[in-house]
Formats: C-alpha cells, sequence, structure tokens
C-alpha cells in the first residue's frame, strides 16, 4: 500500500519534461534509474494477484525494479546483506570512522567517478591498516567494512567514505588479540596526512596516465602544470577524518549498518510536498547545534531531478568494501581466530536435522488487512516494462510487495 510522497512521484510528474530538456547532457546509466524508479511497484513492471486462505480478500502485488538507487527497493536487500554480515560481528567495541575529501577533488571526481571513488577507497582503507599496523600505534591487523556516501543532506555532490571498525585486531604473529583503548581508535591527524599524501599522489599518477577527463571549467587541468597549480593550495589544507565514539555494542553496529550500507540519496521518509513551488525535503545542517540543524529545503522539480542523479554510480561499482581482516579471501579463518583469541564461542551451526529440513523462510507477503490470514498467489501477470535488477534468492524476497 502506499504511504505518502516518494521520488517515484517526482520522476512521473516531471521526468519526461527533464529527459526532453536535458537529452543532450543524460547519460544511459541516469535514464535506466529513472525508468526504474518511475515503474517500480506498478503494472509495467508486472507481479500477482494474492488471496487470503481464510477470507477470499484479494489484492494485487506489483513487482519491484530492485534498481539499488531506488529508495524503495533497498529494505530488502539491507537485511539480506545485514544477515550475512552477522556472523562476522565480534564482541568488542567498533568505531565509526568517516574520510572526506576537499570540495576541490569533489569537483574531479565529479567527472570521474569510477576513477577517483575507487582511489578514495584504497586511499582510506590503505591508509587505516597502515596506521593500525605500526607498533606505535595499536600494532594489529584489522578488519574494515567502507561504505561510499557521494551526497550530502541537500543530495549536492560530497563523496566520502564511511568505515565500521572494531576496536582492536590480530597481532602480526596472529598469536593474540590487541584491544585498542575504550574510546580512542587511532590519531585522526596522522589519519589524514596519510590520507592526504596516498590520494595525491595516485590522483597524480591517474592523470600521468590519461585516465582523468575534464570538461567545461576543467578544460585546462588537461595540462599537467595548470593541474599540479590546481593541486598545491589542497596539499596545504587539513584533510579532515572524523571518528565518533565506539557503538554500545555489536547489536548497535548492525542497526548503524542497516541505516548506511544501502542507503541512497534521498529516503522517501525525507520527503514533504511536491506542488507548484518544487520538492520540499528535511534536511540537516550540521555546522548547527541541535534542534537547529534539522531544517526544510525546497529545490524546483528539475534541480532536484538534476541532484538526486548526480549520484547514480557507474555500473558495477562496489559501493561497499571490505578490508584487511574482513576481505573476502581470508575473513572467515580471521574471524574465525579472533573469536577463538577472544574467547567467544563460533555462531551455533545448524543441527543435521535442521540441516535435512529447513525452517522456511518468514512469508515475506503480508498477511490480510481484513482478518490478518495467510495470503497465497493466485495468478502471476507480466508487465510491459523490465528495467529490473538480477532474481533475488528467494522467490518473493525482492520481487513482490503491496
Amino acid at each position: 500500500m502506499r504511504a505518502g510522497l516518494e521520488v517515484a512521484d517526482v520522476f512521473r510528474r516531471h521526468g519526461p519534461a527533464w529527459r526532453a530538456a536535458h537529452a543532450p547532457h543524460v547519460g544511459l546509466a541516469q535514464l535506466k534509474v529513472m525508468s526504474a524508479i518511475e515503474t517500480c511497484r506498478t503494472a509495467a513492471l508486472g507481479g500477482h494477484v494474492e488471496g487470503c486462505q481464510d477470507c477470499g480478500h484479494t489484492r494485487i502485488a506489483y513487482n519491484s525494479c530492485r534498481n539499488r538507487h531506488c529508495p524503495k527497493c533497498q529494505g530488502n536487500a539491507a537485511r539480506e546483506w545485514l544477515a550475512a554480515r552477522e556472523a562476522d560481528l565480534l564482541p568488542v567495541g567498533y568505531f565509526h570512522v568517516v574520510f572526506t575529501v576537499p570540495a576541490e577533488v569533489a569537483a574531479i571526481a565529479f567527472h570521474n567517478k569510477a576513477a577517483v571513488y575507487d582511489l578514495l577507497f584504497r586511499a582510506a582503507s590503505q591508509t587505516m591498516l597502515t596506521i593500525a599496523a605500526d607498533p606505535r600505534h595499536l600494532g594489529a591487523r584489522i578488519g574494515i567494512t567502507a561504505v561510499l556516501h557521494t551526497w550530502g543532506s541537500a543530495m549536492t555532490h560530497h563523496p566520502h567514505i564511511h568505515m565500521i571498525v572494531p576496536g582492536g585486531g590480530l597481532s602480526p604473529d596472529g598469536q593474540r588479540w590487541v584491544s585498542s583503548k575504550p574510546a580512542f581508535l587511532l590519531p585522526v591527524r596522522v589519519l589524514g596526512k596519510l590520507f592526504r599524501r596516498l590520494f595525491m599522489t595516485r590522483l597524480i599518477e591517474l592523470h600521468a596516465a590519461g585516465r582523468l577527463h575534464f570538461f567545461s571549467e576543467q578544460v585546462g587541468l588537461r595540462d599537467q602544470r595548470a593541474f599540479l597549480r590546481h593541486l598545491a593550495p589542497i596539499r596545504k589544507k587539513s584533510w579532515v577524518v572524523y571518528a565518533k565514539p565506539p557503538f554500545a555494542s555489536p547489536e548497535a553496529v548492525l542497526a548503524y549498518l542497516s541505516r548506511y550500507t544501502h542507503r541512497v540519496a534521498i529516503s522517501n521518509r525525507r520527503l514533504i510536498s511536491l506542488d507548484e513551488a518544487g520538492v520540499t525535503f528535511r534536511t540537516k545542517d550540521y555546522r548547527r547545534e541541535r534542534p537547529a540543524r534539522h531544517r526544510t529545503m525546497t529545490l524546483t522539480a528539475d534541480e532536484f531531478i538534476r541532484r538526486f542523479l548526480l549520484h547514480v554510480l557507474p555500473k558495477g561499482f562496489h559501493r561497499i568494501r571490505h578490508y584487511g581482516l574482513f576481505a573476502s579471501a581470508g575473513r572467515k579463518a580471521n574471524v574465525a581466530r579472533a573469536r577463538e583469541l577472544l574467547a567467544v564461542p563460533p555462531p551455533a551451526m545448524p543441527s543435521p536435522a535442521h540441516t535435512q529440513e529447513p525452517t522456511p523462510s518468514p512469508d515475506p507477503r503480508p498477511p490480510c488487512p481484513c482478518c490478518g490470514g495467510r495470503m497465497i498467489v493466485l495468478d502471476i501477470f507480466t508487465g510491459v516494462a523490465q528495467p529490473r535488477g538480477p532474481p533475488a534468492s528467494s522467490a518473493f524476497s525482492r520481487r513482490s510487495t503491496s
């Protein structure tokens, strides 16, 4: 059932005119995102008819687009991802670390998203792993889960990396667990200096290799000397790395990850109204103290769509990555070793009987709104448009809703 204003409403009402006005400047990836969001959970994608086994009530459930930029399709994706990560949680404090680049670098990233976003991941992760391994600081191999966000609260282009890091790691020989201080992981000033050096060095290498592209007012940066002059002031700036206090519990880590891992530029919950003035939505101005930081903003529909599409990621780009102990190649062995050193039992394994007769997953279909009975599929129908992602692991985990 629909409740409230959605990004899809803005796209359906103003998208056709926006596409016509900006046709020469809109990429295929952005067009696909718009189409997916506009048709998500509508008859265009098909769906099925459900009926209550008890009272006979029927309803239509339309398929979802499963696009990773769609505000409506990230809930199930986040839940499935979190279920897979739960076994990796350790009974230690977790820290939230944020790496941000200056506005001058963000401007370069705007036309070089794949290259610069990837560089942001690599420089930030290497910074954390290097400083953590230094015996003058922690002297341990740590684990990192990193998530890329490319937006600020007002949907402006603001690329930054959120990291969730356990408060400690394995000693170099793997024989003991090295704990961080309860409220301190690594010195942020040291992190900022190394991050700046690594990022700038590799950014210059990308330019020398011809992997950066410049347009409009940045065309002059194609020249190497002009590019180096542009970067000179940035080298003198302090690159801020922000470290929040540790989470209260591993459960709090999961709650946090559920809000951050599959977030898109703006959620439907933040939308307030759509009228002649434009789109009004809630924002936060982090330069203000609470509660004054909670504000509202109104953008024309044209500008709202433009800002939303700024954050369409390159095809195949991974916005969630794992490093150190949590890197995929050795994650299971590293987590098992950490649990052993922390004297924590491994996650409970299913019994043989349970393995042979698995418990069916919870029914993803909401119960009957009339009597609360179980709904079953009566008929399946196809749609006329299919801008959908890969099939989900279970029949209805992502494809249907009411």
